[in-house]
């Protein structure tokens, strides 16, 4: 991709989600009116596919690179896997809080919460909960708790949440995940599955109306940016490139 977010890891994806309070409808005609709204704006979105809860319409994968957009009861999801720049991830999330309310009949009283978030996905054949934890808490007070000598780390996933305004309405995350089982660490057999850090910032309701919607998505996205570039990008992405390419 054109930022500099996708040199790091092996995927790097902009993925958006709407929660509401009452159910989404679930008739044919409503779901494939929005999702041929969606297609014509994105025409590479033209892949309908059912799960078992949800419906999705997504793009072909080219080079890695594929978009996406899902429907469950009460939630709205959309996202983009290597996008060439974030103006086009964000034309997919602007397009879907434009039109969802008006082809799922949602007000804005009925929408909990908007949330934005960058995914890194950095891909290791490795024991991940060692690499997070030589990456990013050697050499913090914590590790006192672990003696490596007489001990083996079983889980290592840290989770930080923080309020970015002062009524907290406005939240970010950061989650560190290292999709590797106790079993796979007994047994010292690690498959390539992803370690993946999730930046998520979220602005909780009640919000004054679908209006709104573009206007919280920009002061999301500035956030996500900003979060990312200064903090996550240098102090949690970059430790753990290196400690990878060092396995």
């Amino acid at each position: 991709m054109s930022t500099s977010f996708g040199a790091l890891c092996s995927d790097f994806y902009v993925n958006q989600k709407i929660d509401v309070t009452m159910d989404l409808p679930t008739t044919r005609e409503t779901i494939l009116d929005m999702f041929d709204r969606v297609k014509k704006v994105v025409p590479d979105m033209e892949r309908l596919r059912r799960f078992e809860n949800e419906i999705a319409l997504e793009s072909r994968e080219v080079n890695g690179r594929y978009c996406w957009l899902a429907l469950r009861k009460t939630s709205i999801r959309s996202g983009w896997v290597n996008p060439e720049s974030f103006e086009e991830a964000y034309k997919l999330h602007q397009l879907v809080l434009e039109t969802a309310p008006w082809f799922l009949s949602i007000n804005a009283i009925d929408v909990e919460a908007i949330e934005l978030v960058f995914g890194f996905d950095l891909h290791a054949r490795a024991n991940r909960n060692e690499i997070v934890f030589d990456a990013l808490l050697a050499d913090s007070p914590l590790a006192a708790l672990f003696e490596p000598n007489d001990e083996t780390l079983l889980d290592v996933q840290p989770f930080l949440g923080l309020a970015i305004d002062d009524d907290s309405s406005v939240q970010a995350a950061l989650e560190i995940k290292t999709r590797t089982s106790p079993k796979s660490v007994v047994e010292q057999s690690f498959d390539n599955e992803p370690l993946s850090v999730y930046l998520s910032v979220r602005k909780q309701g009640p919000f004054e109306s679908i209006e709104q919607f573009s206007s919280v998505f920009g002061t999301l996205a500035g956030h996500a940016e900003r979060l990312a570039e200064q903090r996550v990008i240098p102090g949690i992405v970059m430790p753990l490139h290196d400690r990878i390419l060092s396995v």
